[in-house]
Parts: C-alpha cells; structure tokens; sequence
C-alpha cells in the first residue's frame, strides 16, 4: 500500500474504528477519523495512530443528521487540502448502533432510529463523499455475522446491516466503471464496548460466544482492524461486491 493514501473512518473514536484506523495508519494510510461527540476519544485515536507512525485528523460526524453532511464534506475537503491533496482514497463506514429486544418490545422510534443510522446515513455519507472518492478508490462498508446466523431479539439490527450489504453488492456494480471497489465486512462476536461492552466484560457471555466458534475464542478489535486494512491493500485490488466475514467460524 502506497504510503500517500488517505482514508476516512468513520466512528473510528473507539472499537472497531479506532482498530481500523490504527491499522491502516500502521500500513502508511493517513487517517481521518470521525465522531459523534467524544471528541477525547477520537483525539486519543489520533494519538494511537500517530504512535505507530501514521497521520491522523479527527472530524466530527454524525451519520444519522444527514443535512450535516454538506458542511462535513467542506471539513473534509480543506483538511485533505492541508494534506496536499483534493481526494479521498478509502471510506470506511464503520459508524452505526444497534438497539436489541424482542419484536414485542421494539418501538417505532428504535426502527427508525437503527435504519436511520445504519442503512440512511450510510447511504447518503456515500453519495455525498462520491466527489471526493478517487478513481480506482474503494468503499468498506462494517456489517455483522447476524446477516448469516441469527439470535434473538437483533432482527432490527440484523435487517439495517443486511440492507448495508446489499448497498454494497449494488454500488460495487454501480461504481465498478470508476474502478471503485464496494465490500463489506461481518465481524463476528468481538469484545469491544459495543452493546455496552457485553462481550468485552460479560465473562459468562464470551464463554458462550468462545463455544460457538470454530476457533474457540471471541475476536479481538485488531483483528477486525487488520482485516479491514488488508481488504483497502492492493493485494486486494480484484476483490468487489464481497461480503467478508471476519467471525472465527462463528456458528458454522
């Protein structure tokens, strides 16, 4: 990977973005990493990333307001020119939320919420970055293993990353001719604070999460970090319209 590529990642203030973010910055990407609000998070992101060697800048981004992605994409565009450049080379939606009960409990508003996040403001963030996104750049879109295997009470969740997928399948056809690859991403149970950190800190979970593995163990945030970087290599330039699974054998 050429070390004058830029990427942005976005809710890379802690988990699996800032593991995506670290580990691109580690293969020589410079980094533009966005939050919704935890400001000392996505600094301490920049902090990580500059530790190994790499470049970073933090903007704030909320993906579910999506009139505020005019004013982002302006942000975007003069902190890429203080870079010396006027592209973007790789997107990373990783940003997203998860709101989990039984159908009898899900409102109206979690609905809205969750699709708003995950599949509008994915999509929109995509169309309103397509200026900036150089030919033959690529698109990387965080999905879950839910779209495969299921369990109780993520039907919402599972259904906003389902359509995430099928986004990418679309776009990659779409934006195939600018040579840019679309792919997406499912991690697996992965210990990080996401839910709360339920499989990060529940030991009674990870131990039953770890025996429904093929490998044995719930995955670690870098591991979900590296494989987002080694799908943005070169090494994977004839890879589009993928779904990726990064699961241990989650459920196989």
């Amino acid at each position: 990977m050429t070390v004058d590529k830029i990427a942005l990642v976005t809710g890379a203030n802690r988990g699996l973005g800032r593991s995506a973010a670290i580990a691109l910055a580690t293969r020589g990407v410079r980094v533009v990493v966005t939050h919704r609000g935890d400001a000392a998070g996505a600094v301490k992101t920049v902090e990580e990333a500059q530790a190994v060697g790499g470049t970073a800048a933090a903007l704030r981004l909320d993906i579910s307001d999506v009139p505020s992605f005019a004013s982002f994409t302006t942000e975007l565009g003069a902190q890429l020119e203080r870079w010396g450049t006027s592209r973007l080379d790789i997107l990373v939606n990783n940003a997203g939320l998860g709101v989990f009960g039984p159908l009898e409990t899900v409102t109206i508003d979690d609905f809205d919420t969750v699709m708003g996040t995950n599949v509008r403001g994915t999509f929109f963030l995509i169309q309103s970055l397509m200026p900036l996104l150089a030919q033959g750049g690529q698109v990387i879109n965080v999905s879950t293993s839910l779209t495969r295997h299921t369990s109780p009470a993520t039907s919402v969740y599972s259904a906003s990353k389902a359509a995430v997928e099928a986004l990418s399948r679309t776009l990659a056809a779409e934006l195939g001719p600018r040579g840019i690859r679309v792919n997406s991403i499912a991690p697996g149970p992965t210990a990080t604070d996401f839910n709360g950190g339920a499989m990060r800190d529940d030991a009674g979970m990870r131990q039953v999460l770890a025996g429904q593995t093929a490998l044995g163990r719930v995955g670690e945030p870098e591991e979900i970090g590296d494989a987002i970087a080694t799908l943005a290599s070169e090494g994977l330039r004839w890879v589009t319209a993928q779904r990726i699974e990064v699961s241990g054998g989650a459920l196989l």
